[in-house]
């Protein structure tokens, strides 16, 4: 195992710093333009009660939001129609396994993200490509912290929201701790 410079080092946590946020980005992205018509169907009920009730509709990027932490196996809390709370995976609950394969986008675009890491890091062998493909954390945990209370939406006196400790923990750092490194142990087999 060679002893990395601080150099590398620096540019592993800035390069998987940047994949990481790119990663959350456009992850999002993906779901919100591949599922944004069927869930803007799906909610097109909901939102004539919410209407005629008086409260805001529940915007398509909101759900979009919900079911990219679902892709993390994050459950979305909701208020529950006879008090307390309820919560449930969008992509489990659906009909039709098409929606199943969002399951490997968080995982896919979280192992590249660690093999751009590990690349900008000039990892030389799986050890260091790991260690550089983790950081991935440092760009991913931001924003998965941010989308949990982005991704809100008030009704009554509750709300509906991704569970924020599996947002956080699951979603924000065990998903790129895991995958980035994998991608970064990867990127050594591509070094030169």
């Amino acid at each position: 195992m060679s002893v990395p410079d601080r150099s590398n080092r620096t540019q592993g946590i800035v390069g998987g710093a940047a994949a990481g946020a790119v990663a959350y980005v456009l992850g999002y992205l993906v779901v919100y333009v591949t599922q944004g018509d069927r869930i803007e169907e799906g909610l097109s009920g909901i939102n004539f009660f919410a209407d005629l009730f008086g409260g805001d509709p529940i915007s398509t990027w909101q759900a979009a939001g919900w079911m990219f932490y679902n892709a993390h196996f994050v459950d979305v809390n909701a208020p529950s129609l006879i008090g307390g709370a309820q919560s449930g995976n969008l992509i489990t609950q659906a009909d039709g396994g098409s929606l199943s394969l969002l399951f490997v986008l968080p995982p896919l675009l979280l192992i590249v993200a660690g093999l751009v890491a590990g690349r900008t890091a000039g990892a030389s062998d799986p050890a260091d490509g790991a260690q550089a493909g983790a950081f991935v954390l440092a760009g991913y945990l931001p924003l998965a912290v941010i989308g949990a209370f982005l991704f809100r939406y008030s009704v009554g006196d509750g709300t509906v929201a991704p569970d924020l400790v599996t947002a956080v923990l699951l979603a924000g750092a065990v998903y790129p701790v895991v995958f980035g490194a994998i991608g970064g142990a990867a990127s050594s087999l591509l070094s030169d």
